[in-house]
């Protein structure tokens, strides 16, 4: 399968600069058998069905954009930006400009001393000198900027971006991301989920900075993701395998609660167990889903990982449809913009 194959235009001004209030996005709907739905976001509650077990991404977004005091003869600020979490003080980052960093380097943020332990070709693993893990956060807090996607054209983030680029249930800190589908719920829309009859579970998918990383190869076999940490804590193992037990949909919200499912059942050899680990699963067409039944997704980005997966879920040709339809009815794209609801294809039920 080739990169090529999920490459579309997307005009310009359809990409998302800023988000609006939360649950008043527009809801595209892909509906087995009667095709394509445009609802709002507010509604997203009516699709949810008695006993479905809707799973969240708990994640925390922090500060991870970094700028450290020039060396030498710079004149310009040393960018870091921390994707993976090694150790509580040891990270793996991007850095700009990396050719003048080297292992040994010593680093000033701020009021803070920033190793650098080891240079490879994409980045480096720095050491902050901190007393532990709760003056780290308390620094990022201080020192660090939201780290916005590449694709959202403001040099630095607006005051409202640390509020809005984060989920209304983020909990646990560590993502350089945010999960995007989550930015659309707000309190009140969950407590109608529940009243649905469905229960609610968080998992925790840290989202790294592979995210912003393009695919550069043609082929996709020779794509290697970066790993990121997940957990599945024991409630949301109970809930999804009793469902799974009684025929019940488990609703993954995002892609990243998906990778945390798909990859967890994987490990378990079918069973979604509780636990940690790393994940490199990288969903192309021809995955064979284990657990997730119905996904909601924001409108991702050309020849991008999160737009094979989907297409992996509902079908590549039927994806394409969708967002030939999204794109005529200028829904908005990317981390803030509209989102789309595909429940999986039934036994007996027609296609897309």
């Amino acid at each position: 399968m080739l990169r090529s194959d999920f490459s579309f235009d997307l005009p310009p001004e359809l990409i998302a600069q800023n988000a609006g209030p939360r649950g008043g996005s527009r809801l595209l709907v892909m509906q087995p058998g009667s095709g394509i739905e445009h609802r709002s976001f507010d509604s997203f509650p009516e699709l949810i069905e008695p006993g479905d077990v809707v799973v969240l991404n708990d994640t925390a977004v922090f500060p991870a954009r970094l700028f450290a005091a020039p060396k030498g003869n710079m004149k310009n600020p040393i960018e870091l930006f921390l994707t993976r979490r090694l150790a509580p003080l040891r990270w793996e980052a991007m850095a700009r400009p990396l050719r003048r960093l080297h292992a040994g380097d010593a680093l000033s943020v701020g009021d803070i001393r920033v190793m650098v332990v080891e240079r490879a070709d994409d980045g480096v693993v720095v050491e902050f000198e901190l007393q532990g893990e709760e003056e780290f956060w308390t620094a990022m807090d201080r020192l660090g900027q939201t780290p916005l996607p590449p694709y959202i054209n403001r040099e630095e983030p607006v005051e409202g971006d640390r509020e809005r680029y984060q989920t209304v249930y983020a909990d646990r800190r560590g993502a350089v991301a945010a999960p995007t589908a989550g930015l659309h719920f707000t309190r009140e829309i969950l407590d109608r989920v529940r009243a649905r009859g469905a229960e609610i579970v968080h998992v925790t998918l840290h989202v790294g900075g592979g995210t912003f990383k393009p695919v550069k190869v043609d082929d996709l076999s020779e794509h290697r993701m970066d790993a990121e940490w997940y957990e599945i804590p024991e409630p949301a193992e109970r809930a999804i395998s009793e469902a799974r037990r009684e025929g019940r949909r488990i609703v993954a919200i995002g892609t990243t609660s998906v990778r945390a499912l798909e990859s967890a059942a994987i490990a378990g050899e079918g069973t979604v167990r509780a636990g940690t680990g790393e994940t490199r699963l990288f969903i192309t067409p021809g995955f064979e889903f284990r657990v997730v039944d119905a996904l909601l997704t924001n409108f991702h980005l050309p020849e991008s990982t999160l737009l094979m997966l989907v297409s992996a879920f509902a079908g590549r040709d039927a994806v394409r449809q969708a967002y030939d339809e999204a794109i005529r009815e200028r829904y908005r794209f990317y981390s803030y913009g509209d989102a789309m609801f595909i429940p999986k294809r039934r036994e007996g039920v027609a296609p897309w």
